[in-house]
């Protein structure tokens, strides 16, 4: 399986892709290989993992002072 971040480029009346050359080779791809692809946003992982959470939700000190709360007084 190969996984790389690309942007996608207009390319005539079409958009593409490019994969750099070397996830070519070090996975051994041939030209004209027919592949599976599949395409996601790529995503902010702190964003990702802490902005789904609910209690996360809220100003910076707020958190702290709850996290703080839970650690220290129970």
């Amino acid at each position: 399986m190969l996984e790389f971040d690309s942007k996608i480029k207009k390319w005539g009346n079409s958009v593409g892709l490019i994969i750099p050359k070397d996830k070519i080779r070090l996975n051994g791809f041939k030209e004209n290989e027919e592949v599976h692809v599949i395409v996601s946003r790529k995503l902010n992982v702190l964003r990702q993992t802490f902005g789904t959470i609910p209690e996360w939700k809220g100003k910076a000190q707020e958190i702290k002072d709850r996290l703080r709360k839970e650690l220290y007084n129970d």
